[in-house]
C-alpha cells in the first residue's frame, strides 16, 4: 500500500453521508491508490449495548456482525468516494451485495477493530471490494467480495431531485 496521510473524524465524516450512532469509522490510517486501512474502537458506550444490565456475560458483549461488515464497508466506501473523486459528487453511493463474508472471532468492548479494504476491480461507477479486518493482528472478519456502485440520486427517487452532499 501506498503511505499516505490519513483521514481524520472529521474528514471521514466529511466523506461519508453517516453519522451518529452509525458513523463506524473512527480514522484512516492509510489511504493508498487501491487500498486503505481505518480503525474503529469499539466501546460499551455504543447504544446497542444500551439495556444489558449492571452484569452483561462475554457473549452479550459480543459487537453486533452486521455492525461489522456495516463498519467495514463504510471503510470500503471512503476509498470508493476517493477513486470517484468528483464524479460521485450528487451521486449516492449504494452497497450492492456481499459474498465470501466469514466471520472468525467475536469483537467486545475495548477492541480496536481495523479495517483493510482493497480495490478488486473497478467498472465505470460500481467498484468490487475485498478485504480483512483484524484485533490486535487477529483476523475477525474476512470479506470476499463486496459491490459498491455510484447512482444518481434522482434515479433512486425522481421526486427527490439531485442528492446533495
Amino acid at each position: 500500500m501506498t503511505a499516505a496521510a490519513g483521514a481524520t473524524s472529521a474528514e471521514v465524516r466529511a466523506t461519508l453521508p453517516h453519522r451518529y450512532p452509525i458513523l463506524l469509522v473512527d480514522r484512516v490510517l492509510e489511504l493508498g491508490e487501491q487500498e486503505i486501512r481505518a480503525v474503529k474502537a469499539v466501546t460499551f458506550n455504543e447504544p446497542w449495548y444500551a439495556g444489558l444490565g449492571p452484569d452483561p456475560d462475554q457473549e452479550d458483549l459480543a459487537y453486533p456482525p452486521f455492525l461489522l461488515i456495516e463498519s467495514w464497508t463504510q471503510t470500503a466506501g471512503v476509498l470508493a468516494k476517493r477513486l470517484a473523486g468528483s464524479e460521485a459528487d450528487g451521486q449516492v453511493m449504494l452497497f450492492g451485495s456481499m459474498t465470501g463474508i466469514e466471520f472468525h472471532r467475536p469483537v467486545h468492548p475495548g477492541d480496536v477493530v481495523e479495517h483493510h479494504a482493497r480495490l478488486e476491480r473497478a467498472v465505470n461507477d460500481t467498484m468490487i471490494f475485498e478485504g480483512v479486518s483484524r484485533v490486535a493482528g487477529e483476523p475477525v472478519l474476512t470479506v470476499g467480495r463486496i459491490t459498491m456502485a455510484f447512482r444518481p440520486g434522482e434515479q433512486l427517487n425522481p421526486a427527490a431531485g439531485p442528492a446533495t452532499g
